[in-house]
């Protein structure tokens, strides 16, 4: 990786705000400082400040909105706090989401979520398994791993409470913000536990979704697998 010395100036101007929200400067749905304000701070032009902020916005971790600035990005408003759950009715239509919370135990790290967390094998993690119901219907057995030591507050009582987005619940009650993921897309077939959970006969079909998310700085938080029923129901991407 190129030193921050040899990096391009707006690059450099992206790197300082990013620290600034890292810090915690400004939090999640709140306005960053404008073009101006910034550039008079830094020392550079509006050009450069406005590319780095464009950059910002591109990888959704700010928000620009027409006549009332620029927003730091947040899972806690309507229209974005599913933004990581792509699977949909095949019709289109709205759906009740519900989860319920299968487990909750303290492990040890296995030692290829290990490699994908950057934490050490047999480091302590916490262990979620829970199913996703759209209009009462399960449709998603997920499997979620995170590290204890950023995750120690955590409680079994408070996701099954929150009943909700898991992201929308790290940002608003643990103050840890997922700001991209990246996912393996695969198809599968159910094994006995998997068809049980999701009242499937053993064998049938499954997109088997695995995906890590990561926080500022491409710092990974969270590993999760899901299996996805999609018999009524497709993946849907939008690509720019």
């Amino acid at each position: 990786m190129a030193s921050p010395l040899f990096q391009p100036l707006y690059q450099q101007i992206k790197g300082l705000i990013t620290k600034k929200l890292i810090s915690g400067e400004w939090g999640p749905g709140e306005a960053i400082p404008s073009e101006m304000e910034f550039a008079a701070k830094f020392g550079v032009s509006q050009g450069t400040v406005r590319k780095a902020i464009d950059e910002l916005a591109s990888e959704n971790i700010v928000v620009r909105r027409q006549g009332k600035g620029t927003f730091v990005a947040t899972h806690n408003e309507e229209k974005v706090k599913l933004r990581f759950l792509r699977l949909v009715a095949a019709d289109g239509s709205k759906e009740l989401l519900d989860n319920q919370l299968l487990s909750f135990v303290r492990s040890k790290a296995p030692a290829n979520v290990a490699r994908m967390l950057d934490i050490k094998p047999g480091c302590a993690v916490i262990d979620i398994k829970r199913l996703l119901l759209f209009s009462n219907k399960p449709l998603i057995l997920d499997h979620i791993i995170l590290p204890a030591l950023t995750f120690k507050g955590i409680t079994s009582e408070q996701i099954d409470e929150f009943n909700g987005s898991m992201y929308r619940m790290y940002e608003t009650q643990l103050g840890i913000r997922m700001v991209r993921a990246e996912e393996r897309l695969s198809a599968v077939g159910a094994d006995i536990e998997i068809a049980a959970q999701l009242n499937l006969k053993s064998g049938s079909p499954l997109l088997r979704i695995e995906r890590v998310s990561y926080t500022y700085d491409d710092k990974p938080m969270e590993w999760r697998l899901g299996y996805c029923l999609t018999d009524d129901h497709h993946y849907l991407n939008h690509l720019e």
